[in-house]
């Protein structure tokens, strides 16, 4: 496997695996997309609890689904080096992984979510349904991080386009149970943005379930034997802490920011803060080609260096990230053309519709910048090489964007377009520590 050496081979190579991965991306995004705007119907305060349930929740999510990403690198580089063997332990480690953090979770909700939420002087109502959303979030938090072990499992070992038909199958139940649960339908009470919860506990179950039926009658299965318990070992789960924990971590800090940037939004207006969650919601949207593209780097180029063909694993990261620019070169031209529709298409009027579109503008310049970002750091995933990235991580977004953003706003008077401006610039200073850390790496394979 991997190796082909041809220009158009390794494009070939590079989107069987991206675009696959790219559709379940969107997908997993629309259930979130649902969640919000069916919720926002049953009513205002049934938005906001729900809005407020997802700062709390996303961040998390992602953070500690990055450590347990690590099984990707891993098992690229196992399956590589042609020991499919140890495939078992590693996907075993992570199993029991998924379990200890879900407890984690779910024990450190009962212990600060309450007084937390308390910390934000939220409105009665709106602090119930917050509670009472994250509550049913928890139900499906085991589910969730187990699936997770399982489809990183299977993008990896060549599986993407099974992945992307079970989340296509599971994005219009879960809009189902939405409507039925937010809405009170086939005889059940109307829960309202509560409801929204309980649907993506069950929906979380239910690809768990569907990931374990498929995965029991793939050749995989018997091949690898994953059915044979494995007890966990100290090294392999001390490989998958090196790797995960700066994966997750550099993963937190890159969601995180975009909730303390709300934050600091606030004091600009109702207005403000509308046009700025359309244009962050767009660039959420466009954010899935990159992202896309960094995790179908780490599986080809981790599949490479496994296998000691560190020259093809090079070339394929030069491959990688011409592509990938261009392709977001392209997408930053249609969007800069294309952004008034796209305002509008959020329901932009008025001084709402300026902003969007001012907004959009900056949404364009870090695109751009992240179209580049994002695959070096797939690419260094794949060779096990976390550490920098983390730094980077922390440094160019705690560091750099926020602080600056915060003089831009309050010493140079740019307004709410200032905090965008600091976001852009910590982006361009991960891209260029990035390729720097990469021009490294080559010269230490070359």
């Amino acid at each position: 496997m991997m190796i082909k050496t041809t220009y158009s081979d390794k494009l070939h190579t590079i989107f069987s695996i991206m675009i696959p991965v790219f559709i379940t991306q969107v997908t997993i995004m629309g259930m979130s997309f649902a969640d919000t705007v069916m919720s926002g119907q049953a009513s205002a305060v049934d938005l906001a609890g729900v809005a407020i349930g997802t700062s709390f929740w996303m961040p998390v999510s992602t953070g500690l689904n990055g450590i347990l990403q690590a099984l990707t690198p891993i098992t690229a580089q196992l399956l590589g080096a042609g020991k499919k063997a140890s495939i078992r332990q590693a996907f075993w480690n992570s199993l029991y992984l998924a379990v200890f953090l879900s407890f984690l979770v779910i024990g450190t909700g009962l212990l600060f979510l309450d007084s937390a939420l308390r910390q934000m002087t939220l409105a009665p109502e709106v602090h119930r349904i917050a509670l009472q959303y994250l509550a049913a979030i928890a139900a499906g938090i085991l589910p969730f991080f187990l699936g997770s072990v399982l489809h990183f499992l299977l993008d990896t070992t060549g599986y993407p386009k099974v992945t992307m038909k079970l989340f296509l199958l599971t994005l219009p139940l879960n809009v189902s149970l939405n409507y039925v649960f937010i809405f009170g339908k086939l005889g059940l009470p109307a829960y309202g943005g509560v409801g929204a919860g309980i649907a993506t506990a069950l929906t979380h179950l239910i690809i768990l379930g569907l990931f374990i039926f498929v995965i029991r009658h793939l050749p995989l299965y018997q091949e690898l034997q994953l059915d044979r318990f494995q007890l966990p070992t100290i090294s392999g789960l001390k490989e998958q802490l090196r790797i995960g924990l700066p994966l997750g971590v550099s993963i937190f800090f890159e969601t995180s920011i975009w909730a303390v940037m709300a934050f600091f939004m606030t004091k600009f207006g109702t207005e403000t803060i509308a046009a700025h969650q359309a244009a962050l919601n767009f660039s959420s949207m466009l954010y899935m080609f990159p992202l896309s593209f960094s995790i179908s780097m780490t599986i080809i180029i981790g599949l490479e260096v496994g296998a000691k063909r560190y020259q093809n694993a090079l070339d394929y990261a030069k491959t990688g990230i011409t592509t990938n620019w261009c392709l977001a070169l392209a997408l930053i031209l249609l969007l800069l053309s294309l952004r008034e529709p796209i305002a509008l298409m959020y329901g932009a009027t008025g001084q709402v519709l300026v902003l969007t579109k001012q907004f959009l503008f900056y949404v364009a310049f870090f695109q751009l910048l992240d179209g580049t970002a994002a695959p070096l750091q797939g690419i260094l995933r794949g060779y096990k090489d976390v550490k920098f990235a983390f730094w980077t991580a922390m440094i160019a977004y705690w560091c750099i964007s926020l602080p600056l953003g915060w003089i831009l706003d309050n010493v140079f008077r740019h307004g709410p377009y200032a905090y965008w401006q600091g976001i852009i610039s910590g982006i361009f200073c991960t891209a260029v520590l990035l390729s720097y850390r990469l021009w490294q790496i080559k010269k230490r394979y070359s």
